[in-house]
């Protein structure tokens, strides 16, 4: 087994991803909880954030997790450079050809390039220069409201910078439900961070005081934001390019990535893809659950096959914070499923308000035909650790009458998800065909 990486290595979380960006989030979402500490009958200055320490902090830590991960991957064969297949079974890399019978390919991916009129001759900067500044912009403009542009927005906002977000769809994260998009654009406009939805964004140019100029189209009438900085974050692309993938017998696509079946394998049976090349769900569980299948399967000639009803559970580290298991109410919708639904709101639990964290809901979606648990989601506050225990009962094919069974700590938030099983075991038992089933 040897490994081929152009580098430098660590992954793209740790150094470019998941880790430097909560290390962010983790100073900014203090810094809003010291602001509204009075709340909670704590009287406090204004804080001060001293940037430059923070990015010193955060790259301490990148280094620390990256050497770690580093020591590991070293104690295989690692060859440095870009690889190139030259045959199905041979790859270039520099002035040495390899052969193996059998490769994985986990290139990941890159920030999409900027598809912005006048964008690129104005500047911006994108999520990996935006993990890297040394102090923040004056004023900022953020394209996009997906994850990246709601997480690095409110970190900006929360440091102080004036912020405004613009985006196309109507809330942000436009690929969750209604109710989640919505509620997160509402919060995020109380906290006083700007979000202009449905604009359709044409061009940018630059004043003569150099102020970079945003145009869209709002509501049928023509706008422009003025700002200090854009940071674009309008997605990202695999990277299939430069890679011989055609001599290789490699199905691949610049924009979606290169398609797999479940056992993991490319249009070559005997090459793999895994994480964000292969273009679905792009998060690292979901990789590291790719990897490992893949792995087996090129080793052992195996075809062990993937199910992805649980590992596309997702977060969000805004806050409040969004997370998401199972199906959601727009795809059970779509696949035309016959579900129940119960919600619950954080403002009625008793714990979330001797917190003062009050901001949003839970919600459980349910078969009518058996209470078995189809899918949930959560904003709100630690969404990302109170999803957990559904995704360990749905993985044991738990029912809602199962859940409401289970015995939960009180006083704790995770205690909220018992409201919206108990109201959909409820409902069941009013269903008279299942209560004669049973």
């Amino acid at each position: 087994m040897a490994l081929v990486d152009h580098g430098p290595l660590g992954g793209l979380c740790i150094l470019r991803g998941c880790m430097p960006s909560k290390t962010l989030l983790a100073t900014a979402d203090m810094l809003h909880e010291i602001r509204k500490s009075g709340e909670l009958a704590i009287q406090a200055g204004e804080p001060k954030l001293d940037y430059r320490a923070l990015a010193e902090r955060k790259r301490t830590l990148v280094r620390g997790w990256a050497d770690y991960r580093i020591a590991g991957i070293e104690t295989f064969p690692v060859f440095s450079g870009a690889a190139y297949f030259e045959s199905p079974t041979t790859l270039r890399v520099g002035d040495e050809v390899l052969y193996a019978p059998r490769f994985v390919i986990a290139t990941g991916s890159s920030v999409a390039p900027a598809a912005v009129p006048g964008l690129t001759e104005a500047g911006f900067i994108d999520s990996d220069a935006a993990l890297d500044l040394e102090e923040p912009p004056k004023s900022l403009i953020v394209l996009g409201g997906g994850y990246v542009g709601s997480e690095l927005g409110q970190f900006f906002h929360r440091a102080g910078v004036p912020t405004t977000i613009v985006l196309r769809s109507p809330h942000l994260l436009s690929g969750e439900d209604h109710d989640i998009g919505f509620g997160l654009t509402e919060y995020f406009n109380e906290e006083g961070l700007r979000v202009e939805t449905r604009a359709q964004v044409h061009r940018v140019s630059v004043r003569d005081d150099g102020m970079k100029v945003v145009h869209f189209t709002q509501d049928g009438n023509d706008r422009e934001l003025a700002a200090h900085e854009i940071f674009y974050a309008l997605g990202r692309v695999p990277n299939v390019c430069d890679m011989g993938l055609d001599n290789a017998g490699v199905e691949h696509h610049d924009i979606t990535g290169i398609p797999v079946d479940d056992t993991l394998r490319t249009s070559n049976p005997d090459i793999y893809a895994v994480g964000d090349v292969t273009g679905r769900y792009l998060l690292v569980h979901v990789a590291i659950q790719q990897g490992e299948i893949a792995g087996r399967n090129a080793a052992t000639g195996a075809r062990e096959r993937i199910d992805y009803s649980l590992s596309k559970t997702h977060t969000v580290f805004t806050d409040p914070q969004v997370a998401v298991v199972g199906e959601t109410e727009r795809e059970l919708e779509k696949a035309g499923v016959d579900y129940l639904r119960a919600t619950y709101p954080f403002n009625d639990h008793g714990k979330a308000v001797a917190l003062g964290r009050t901001q949003g809901f839970v919600k459980m979606m349910a078969s009518p035909k058996d209470g078995r648990i189809l899918g949930a989601a959560i904003l709100g506050p630690d969404a990302s650790d109170l999803i957990e225990p559904l995704i360990v009962a749905m993985a044991y094919g738990a029912t809602v009458q199962d859940y409401a069974r289970i015995p939960h700590l009180h006083p704790t938030l995770v205690e909220i998800l018992t409201y919206p099983a108990e109201e959909l075991a409820e409902k069941l038992r009013a269903i008279p065909t299942l209560a004669v089933a049973k």
